[in-house]
């Protein structure tokens, strides 16, 4: 199978079909979505086709960029640009295969199938009988179409597997970002073209741009002699790859058995195919990343004190993803916090400054960057061991020329202040839980979340405001007193309403009331800012320049007028 010639992906069309073609098919105007098995196929599907957009028509500047957003290219040129690196995609035959060893890897022993999935337990877990969760046996059978989108996402987000066994270039269990537009039926071709940078953002320090050729070494490694890394100085640096070499990554050595087979069900699509493949072989040694790798699809974080040490990619933590880490993902702030945004991210910004110049003289110009969302994707790792895939969107705003800063650092003080009050909910849950709460066990990370999640809705209310308020030509110091106000009292509800529900819902007889009522008048004393350790929210009710007894007076007397006691 050729996966730029044959038809393998499943696309989904605007009347609610899907239908499996080549990659070519992103450009019909009628296709608005994949449609993989899998969460995490989905993800990586898109990967690809970002990929290979970047590789056979990368825009040199964000205007060519634009002209392509404008007039996108028919199926039949996309097929014509595909077509010189036909050779580097095939999946099967006598010679290079995509992403696997030239080596036929004959010296190893047959492995299942299912070791492509970064789920599937591991031979350890198989011999130790410890698959108590994700069980064994689940996928023996893929067809060839599974079997490259499977190869494909463990080479790019290739986790730790024990000695020799070669991480991926953004390391184990890294975060993906990618722009979406807002609009649900907006064609595959924005979806895709949005995440799309042009020649000189995919350059790394280092690294020179030349035109990208299927016989690229330097691009796709498994055109050549396979990079072993089983001696010192072997290890693959930036500046000894190709700039767009991040999308095709290859650290682990693999070769796809291809069987014949009549009919046979693939046990992840439930395709009948003629193609399957039930084993693989596989070996250690492969390519060995190292260096200040930054993927342009992922973000970094470095510690600003150590300079010296290299960037880390974002990873999927226990918990979730949520707008506490919105700032990171989309916020370049390598100088203070070290987050470092995604380079598709820091290139959105630049392209909504091009579209805004460009609107001024084509009013025909679509506003797709005004309302754009934000989709980070991936696996929570433990090492070699998955805990979970996430998949979020959260909204993005447009940042006007010179006011990234300022909304940083104000996004900053209102995560702020939800981390704090979220920390003291717990803190008075398990006080009133427990009568030696520094004593208790076990994992209180839930009740966290739940004040995240009820308060999520809020801080992208907030966000959009301030949006606005930067937007204006003389925007404030300070978040102004309103957005402030409404921000506190929306975390102090919730925070309210968490303990109550957690701390004073349960059974009488299960329940202390003295120790509940306690940490229920600590809390309220820590949401007013009159405790001690609460000088974070009274500094922020200082800042934002509001006075909260105010607004209880006004709800009282708004209260006795309804009422007829004023």
């Amino acid at each position: 199978m050729n996966l730029l010639e044959d038809s393998w992906l499943p696309f989904l069309l605007k009347n609610g079909e899907v239908k499996y073609r080549p990659p070519s098919a992103m450009a019909d105007p009628d296709v608005i979505n994949l449609a993989l098995p899998r969460a995490d196929f989905q993800g990586a599907a898109y990967q690809f086709l970002i990929g290979l957009l970047q590789t056979a028509i990368p825009p040199k500047t964000h205007d060519d960029w634009l002209d392509l957003l404008m007039e996108p290219p028919s199926v039949d040129a996309l097929d014509k640009a595909f077509a010189p690196f036909s050779s580097a995609f095939e999946l099967d035959g006598d010679g290079p295969r995509f992403m696997q060893d030239i080596d036929l890897l004959e010296d190893v022993k047959n492995a299942t199938v299912s070791g492509l999935l970064i789920d599937a337990p591991g031979a350890n877990g198989i011999k130790n009988n410890t698959d108590f969760f994700v069980k064994r046996g689940r996928v023996e059978v893929m067809c060839d179409a599974c079997a490259a989108i499977a190869l494909y996402i463990m080479q790019i987000n290739a986790p730790a597997g024990g000695a020799g066994i070669r991480v991926g270039l953004r390391g184990g269990g890294p975060l993906t970002t990618l722009v979406m537009p807002e609009s649900s039926d907006a064609s595959l071709w924005e979806r895709l073209w949005l995440n799309v940078i042009t020649q000189k953002e995919t350059i790394q320090k280092g690294q020179q741009w030349s035109t990208p050729h299927p016989e690229e070494p330097s691009l796709f490694f498994w055109m050549a002699n396979t990079r072993v890394s089983d001696k010192k100085g072997t290890e693959v640096l930036p500046e000894d790859t190709h700039p767009l070499h991040a999308y095709w990554s290859m650290p682990r050595r693999f070769r796809l058995l291809f069987e014949e087979a009549d009919e046979c069900p693939c046990d992840i699509c439930g395709r009948k195919t003629q193609r399957v493949v039930r084993e693989l072989r596989a070996k250690k040694q492969g390519a060995n990343y190292d260096g200040p790798w930054l993927h342009p699809l992922t973000p970094y974080r470095r510690d600003p004190k150590k300079p010296n040490e290299l960037p880390l990619s974002s990873k999927g933590q226990p918990g979730g993803l949520g707008y506490r880490h919105w700032s990171g993902f989309v916020l370049n702030d390598e100088d203070n916090s070290g987050a470092i945004a995604a380079v598709v991210l820091k290139s959105y910004i630049e392209k909504q400054v091009v579209v805004r110049d460009a609107r001024r003289f084509d009013s025909d110009i679509p506003e797709l960057l005004r309302e754009a969302r934000l989709w980070v994707f991936g696996y929570d790792m433990d090492k070699m061991k998955p805990r979970g895939w996430y998949s979020v969107e959260m909204p993005l705003v447009e940042i006007p020329p010179g006011q990234q800063e300022r909304l940083r650092v104000w996004v900053q003080q209102l995560t702020d202040l939800s981390r704090n009050i979220a920390w003291m909910v717990r803190t008075q849950v398990k006080n009133a839980w427990f009568s030696r709460p520094s004593d208790a066990k076990g994992d209180m990370s839930a009740i966290d979340n739940q004040f995240y999640d009820v308060t999520q809705p809020e801080f992208f209310k907030a966000l959009s405001a301030l949006q606005q308020v930067l937007q204006q030509d003389s925007p404030p110091p300070h978040i102004p007193s309103d957005i402030s106000e409404r921000w506190y009292f929306a975390l102090k509800r919730e925070a309210m309403r968490v303990f109550e529900e957690l701390a004073l819902s349960g059974a009488q007889e299960n329940m202390d009331l003295e120790r509940a009522t306690a940490a229920h008048r600590q809390l309220q004393s820590f949401l007013g800012g009159k405790s001690k350790g609460s000088k974070v929210v009274s500094d922020f009710i200082q800042q934002g320049d509001f006075d909260p007894s105010a607004r209880a007076k006004r709800n009282a007397a708004s209260a006795a007028s309804t009422t007829g006691d004023a």
